[in-house]
């Protein structure tokens, strides 16, 4: 059987002083969202500026947009931000951020 195979998920995050950057690739999902939350919630409620790289993700379900909604509203209690790069224009990550309705509630930006 041929076909490209899924990039493994994984998390990679940098502290940036104030500032986490949490890098995410491959496919975030029912499976995978449970272990962004876990990074990127506790950091939101502590006041943090949160910076989602999406970029490098390849697939984002109704889950990993709960966990996006969820960091932000997390950061607005806490007293934090959360900034969330863009993944590429016409992928299906920026699409399913179009559809949801996540343009104009979230601070997207192009560069982490």
């Amino acid at each position: 059987m041929t076909g490209d195979q899924p990039t493994p998920f994984s998390v990679e995050t940098e502290d940036r002083d104030a500032q986490l950057l949490v890098r995410l690739r491959g496919e975030l999902d029912l499976a995978t969202a449970p272990e962004v939350e876990d990074i990127v919630l506790p950091a939101a409620r502590d006041g943090r500026h949160v910076i989602v790289d999406l970029r490098a993700l390849e697939f984002l379900d109704s889950s990993g947009v709960r966990v996006l909604v969820a960091a932000h509203a997390a950061a607005g209690e806490g007293g934090g931000r959360l900034s969330v790069v863009r993944g590429p224009a016409g992928g299906p990550v920026q699409r399913v951020l179009e559809i949801s309705g996540l343009e104009g509630v979230l601070d997207l930006v192009d560069d982490a």
